[in-house]
């Protein structure tokens, strides 16, 4: 690895993540189409795409390590090594949420389903996860900020999913864990967006070398002790 030169060892690990991305991506849009088809067959592969997701995640931080132990960067290349390894995790985190979605599958009907604007919120967050990797690939500060802004849509459609399954359980008939699946089922999808965010963050540390998110990530103690 210390044979070629940094900015081609980081345009590589740019590149596995980008892929890492759209894998994990597909696999969550998949997840919401096999519980809306009850796609048992489907369900069986997400998971097995997971693990893979899992290993490619593992293998993309000792890459990562290896290149932070071998060339010690420094000011902006240091900041895109510890980004990406955060962006990592981050993916990782909403590919477990594919499985999540797929293990409510038994407790909940196609017709609960459509009830709520799953669907919608699943193409909004999806949309969400593309352009905080386009603004990382880009280094564009402007389109992090945009994905950060349109987080505030998704909380709007959780907590309309939230007031709908409230109302819904007090009725007599009311089918209490369905209920609660679809009301998981739109906190994963929440909890996807949350990701975004979090992604588009990073991007804006990556550009202006500010932290915008909470103290105490493992990464950034990495950061401050590689610096010291």
């Amino acid at each position: 690895m210390s044979e070629r030169p940094v900015h081609e060892l980081i345009r590589e690990l740019s590149q596995i993540l980008v892929q890492l991305s759209e894998k994990v991506s597909q696999n969550f849009f998949l997840s919401l189409n096999a519980i809306k088809h009850q796609d048992v067959e489907s369900a069986r592969q997400i998971k097995i795409v997971d693990n893979e997701i899992d290993l490619a995640e593992v293998d993309l931080e000792e890459r990562c390590l290896a290149f932070l132990a071998l060339q010690q960067p420094v000011a902006r290349d240091l900041r895109t090594i510890v980004t990406i390894m955060k962006i990592n995790d981050d993916l990782e985190r909403i590919g477990d949420l594919a499985v999540h979605i797929i293990e409510r599958m038994p407790e909940i009907s196609p017709e609960m389903l459509e009830s709520f604007e799953f669907e919608t919120m699943g193409v909004q967050a999806g949309v969400m996860v593309k352009r905080s990797i386009e603004a990382f690939v880009s280094k564009d500060r402007n389109l992090a900020d945009e994905v950060c802004a349109l987080d505030e849509e998704i909380d709007v459609m959780h907590r309309a999913a939230f007031k709908k399954v409230t109302k819904l359980m007090k009725s007599p008939e009311a089918n209490v864990d369905e209920l609660i699946a679809a009301l998981s089922i739109s906190r994963y999808i929440e909890r996807m967006a949350d990701h975004a965010t979090r992604i588009a963050r990073e991007v804006i540390y990556l550009v202006t070398g500010e932290i915008v998110r909470h103290k105490g990530d493992f990464y950034e103690n990495l950061l401050e002790s590689l610096n010291k």
